[in-house]
């Protein structure tokens, strides 16, 4: 297994070079969408409307942050169990969605999903929400602030250490 450390911006370039079971010290912008904006993201697609943010080639982080402690950038920011996300994922990606993060398995169908796109999903480490904040530079509120913690954050990641659970070729490390 390797260890790699990149920008979100080159995932387009190391997708078909890491591995399931490589680690990744991530950097740059991440998208945070749980099971209520997923939803939402969803139906707007279904009806051709524009999304608070552009699929093609981003990184989604199934998250739901606790509200900010004062003099941090964000709170406790574990990852969701991703399957909950299985029905929209699929869809995403064909639309350009380039990477996931959470915990736990993922479907066939999103597996097939992924080969197809050459996407990768990556899991972070669940239980060590406060610790994984410690690697997000700045948090930004873009859509759906109805939804509290589950509305679509913009956050910056600094060496966000993580795991690539399936990588682009469906290997996985849920095998």
């Amino acid at each position: 297994m390797a260890e790699y450390s990149f920008e979100s911006t080159q995932l387009i370039e190391y997708a078909e070079r890491i591995k399931a079971g490589d680690r990744i010290y991530l950097s740059g912008v991440v998208y945070t969408a749980r099971d209520a904006a997923h939803k939402r993201l969803k139906s707007m697609l279904d009806n051709g409307e524009t999304l608070p943010f552009d699929l093609n080639n981003a990184l989604i982080y199934y998250a739901g942050p606790t509200p900010t402690p004062e003099g941090l950038a964000i709170g406790s920011c574990g990852p969701t169990t991703s399957s909950r996300m299985d029905k929209f994922a699929p869809q995403f990606l064909d639309c350009g969605l380039k990477g996931m993060i959470g915990k736990g398995p993922r479907s066939s169908k999103v597996v097939e999903a992924i080969i197809r796109n050459k996407a990768i999903y990556f899991c972070a480490t669940g239980g060590a929400g406060a610790l994984a904040s410690k690697h997000i530079k700045s948090c930004e509120v873009i859509a759906f602030d109805d939804l509290g913690c589950e509305s679509v954050k913009r956050l910056e990641f600094d060496r966000f250490p993580l795991i690539v659970g399936i990588d682009s070729f469906g290997n996985s490390i849920f095998n």
